[in-house]
């Protein structure tokens, strides 16, 4: 059997400014990224049927007997269960959600739109599921899901030893793996587990709560705070004090300032005090940018701080509002509150915005990706290529809001 994660359109706009950059299964969520809660699930690798334009990052495999997986559902054994029993030319319904369908090598090259997939023979069911359509919801269940990939993750495994000038509550709810480096801290996982991840560390003289987090790579600087329901993805640099906010790989907020309730993509840099509004003065529900109607909607969140996409940096000193969307590769410095919603491609503050030069974005991405060891590449580059020839071509005002 081929496995292969696909996307559909709404889910696709509902998930902006991430889905922008990658498939929604390459989404972190708890420790893993769906795509490897998926593998794990299966125990088989997946490919990828999503957005022309980044197929050639995340590559489609077809096979003679193909089992698409909606990449924006969380596996569940029950529901793992169902997709494997489908028939050929079936698809596992919950309406108006394709959950999978089992096609051959042919239909799958003739397939243009997932909404196609509709016309196979419908399998309804009512088992539960959980799909991932609004950004805001990485941080509202990252916590729940540490949990869960955490027993996934160290099931049947010994953790390495916890250096003895480390102050430890919860000794067996944490696991550090291989080369990873702790002296000098309190971890804290009374309230849930804490994981470190391969060659990771945690510099002198800080706190950590769990559920919490920290990928391969990663480090975390002297004196940080870091509160429960976090994730540090593999190789970002966090200082300061954080709280249920997650950071998806490669990205740094190294000095001190707050972020909580807030989800950072990848490559992106927060300047030192940086700092994320994330309770509305009146204590009233945050409302967010909905990319499918481009209107402001209620979360139905107390809480909830700054979605920032790909590429995007940050001056020292910035001071983001509740509920600030931020898209790919903006560049946000100067005094005071920039705008709520700052389009990819901006560069600017709360003085006001102009385009962000492709030109300028691309030799900041090389410069970036060097300094990781890695190579800003033709694909990479046509990604953001294509994404700023599609988002500005039609862009007017980049100080006009959505109602």
């Amino acid at each position: 059997m081929n496995y292969i994660l696909f996307q559909s359109q709404s889910a696709q706009k509902g998930l902006q400014p991430f889905s922008l950059t990658r498939p929604i299964s390459e989404i972190r969520l708890g420790i893993l990224t769906i795509t490897q809660k998926w593998e794990l699930a299966l125990k088989k690798p997946v490919s990828f049927l999503t957005k022309s334009y980044l197929q050639k990052k995340y590559p489609l495999v077809k096979g003679d007997d193909n089992l698409l997986i909606n990449g924006a559902v969380l596996p569940d054994k029950n529901l793992l269960k169902a997709i494997n029993a489908l028939l050929p030319g079936q698809i596992l319904f919950s309406n108006p959600v394709i959950l999978a369908a089992r096609i051959n090598k042919k239909q799958l090259s003739a397939l243009k739109d997932i909404e196609e997939l509709t016309k196979l023979n419908k399998l309804n069911t009512d088992l539960p599921f959980f799909k991932l359509r609004h950004p805001w919801e990485i941080f509202k269940f990252n916590g729940e899901e540490v949990r869960k990939d955490f027993l996934l993750l160290t099931k049947g495994r010994k953790s390495q030893k916890i250096s003895k000038t480390n102050q430890i509550l919860g000794k067996n709810q944490i696991f550090i793996e291989s080369g990873a480096k702790i002296e000098c801290s309190i971890l804290n996982a009374t309230n849930g587990p804490i994981y470190i991840g391969k060659n990771a560390e945690i510099m002198e003289g800080s706190l950590i709560r769990g559920p919490f987090a920290l990928g391969e790579g990663a480090v975390i600087k002297m004196g940080a705070k870091i509160y429960g329901d976090t994730t540090i993805g593999p190789y970002c640099k966090v200082g300061g004090e954080v709280n249920n906010s997650v950071m998806f790989a490669n990205s740094n907020k190294a000095h001190d300032g707050y972020i909580g309730n807030t989800v950072i993509g990848e490559w992106c840099n927060l300047g030192a005090d940086t700092n994320t509004s994330n309770l509305k003065n009146n204590y009233a529900n945050v409302e967010v940018l909905d990319f499918q109607s481009y209107t402001m909607i209620d979360t139905g969140l107390q809480f909830c701080g700054l979605i920032m996409g790909d590429h995007s940096k940050c001056g020292i000193n910035t001071m983001f509002n509740t509920g600030t969307v931020v898209g790919v590769n903006t560049n946000i410095f100067g005094t005071g509150f920039p705008i709520k919603f700052i389009p990819s491609f901006a560069w600017g503050g709360s003085a006001g915005f102009t385009t962000y030069k492709i030109e300028q974005a691309i030799e900041v991405a090389k410069k970036v990706f060097e300094r990781r060891g890695k190579i800003f590449d033709k694909i990479e580059q046509d990604i953001l290529n294509h994404l700023f020839n599609t988002l500005t071509k039609t862009r007017v005002d980049l100080q006009e809001q959505p109602d």
